[in-house]
């Protein structure tokens, strides 16, 4: 299921430029057995989206996710224990950005 998912995704958002380098899918049973998918699913939180024209293979092209957010953090010095540290204005309105422009791109 989760490779017939991942397939028809990537089918699409090749369409529009964008690679789905990986994501999650989360599953479960519900109370009859059924296989359920749950939480989120393709978004730029759980999913590396890269732009197609500047994929090169071998490299990591800028993507449209958490990564920005995740790169930052990397450059504090805390000790990764809550409460997280405050981020800046900057880049919360970059990585609001790059979630956008993926969203808009893919909704074509």
């Amino acid at each position: 299921v989760s490779l017939q998912i991942f397939e028809m995704a990537g089918d699409y958002a090749r369409e529009r430029g964008i690679i789905i380098a990986d994501t999650k899918f989360e599953f479960g049973l519900d109370a009859d057995g059924e296989l359920r998918l749950m939480d989120e699913v393709l978004t730029p939180d759980s999913s590396r989206f890269w732009p197609a024209d500047q994929y090169t293979p071998g490299t990591s092209p800028p993507s449209f996710d958490k990564q920005y957010v995740r790169d930052y953090l990397e450059t504090l010095d805390w000790d990764k224990q809550p409460p997280g540290p405050n981020i800046p204005d900057e880049v919360i309105t970059v990585t609001a950005d790059k979630y956008r422009e993926v969203c808009d791109r893919l909704l074509a």
